[in-house]
C-alpha cells in the first residue's frame, strides 16, 4: 500500500486526488492549515491541521511516507524550502509539486502576455522560486504547472516539457488530479521533470473553456 502525504488538502484539485488516490488503495495522511476545510476524508486517513512552512511539522507528518504531494499557496517559496528540507532529512524523495503556468514566461503571444499580467509577476516570481528550489533538491520530484483550471467533470490532458512553449490555456482540476494520481501509481514515470499541463484543443489568445 503507497502512503502518501497531501499538503493542502483542503484545495479543490486535492479534493478530487483524494477521491481517485484512495480509490487506488493509497494510505493517505491529509495535511492542511485547516482540517475543518477538508472536503472528503476518506476512511483510515491521517489528519494533520498545520502549515506547510513548519519544518518541525512536515518532518513529522513526512515520516514513513512513500510520496509526498504539494499543492499550496501562498509563500510557496518558503513552503517548497521546508517541504524539501522534511524531505530530505526523512529520506523520503518522490515528490509531485503543484505550481502555475507561465513561472518561466513559457506561454505564448497575447494570452502570456495576459496571464502574466493578470497572475502577477512578483507572485509568478514568487512561483518560480519556489520550482528552482524543488529542481535543486535531491529529490525524484515532478514539477506541475496547470493552465487556468475549470471545474469540468472531466479527464482530459496533455503535457509540456519545462523548455518547450506551454499549450493551451485551460484545464480542468479533476484533469490535474488525475495526472497526481497517475504519477502515485507509476512513481518513475516523469521523474526529475517539469511539465506543463493543459486541457487538449484549448490554444487560443485568450481563455478557451
Amino acid at each position: 500500500m503507497t502512503r502518501v502525504l497531501i499538503l493542502g488538502a483542503s484545495g479543490q484539485i486535492a479534493s478530487w486526488a483524494i477521491d481517485m488516490l484512495a480509490q487506488q488503495g493509497a494510505e493517505l495522511t491529509l495535511f492542511a492549515r485547516n482540517k475543518n476545510r477538508i472536503a472528503n476524508i476518506p476512511a483510515g486517513s491521517i489528519v494533520i491541521e498545520g502549515s506547510a512552512d513548519d519544518s518541525t511539522a512536515l518532518r513529522r507528518a513526512v515520516q514513513g511516507q512513500d510520496v509526498v504531494y504539494a499543492n499550496l499557496a501562498g509563500n510557496i517559496d518558503d513552503q517548497a524550502k521546508a517541504v524539501v528540507e522534511a524531505m530530505e532529512a526523512e529520506g523520503v524523495k518522490r515528490l509531485i509539486f503543484v505550481t502555475a503556468l507561465g513561472i518561466y514566461q513559457e506561454v505564448p503571444g497575447e494570452f502570456g502576455r495576459w496571464n502574466r499580467s493578470t497572475i502577477g509577476a512578483a507572485t509568478l516570481d514568487t512561483y518560480a522560486t519556489a520550482s528552482d528550489i524543488v529542481e535543486a533538491s535531491t529529490l525524484d520530484y515532478t514539477v506541475l504547472r496547470p493552465a487556468w483550471l475549470s471545474d469540468a467533470d472531466e479527464v482530459s490532458y496533455e503535457t509540456t516539457a519545462r523548455d518547450e512553449p506551454f499549450k493551451g490555456t485551460t484545464v480542468s482540476r479533476k484533469s490535474v488530479a488525475a495526472l497526481v494520481a497517475d504519477l502515485v501509481a507509476n512513481p518513475q514515470n516523469h521523474v526529475r521533470e517539469n511539465l506543463g499541463v493543459n486541457k487538449p484543443g484549448t490554444d487560443g489568445e485568450q481563455l478557451v473553456w
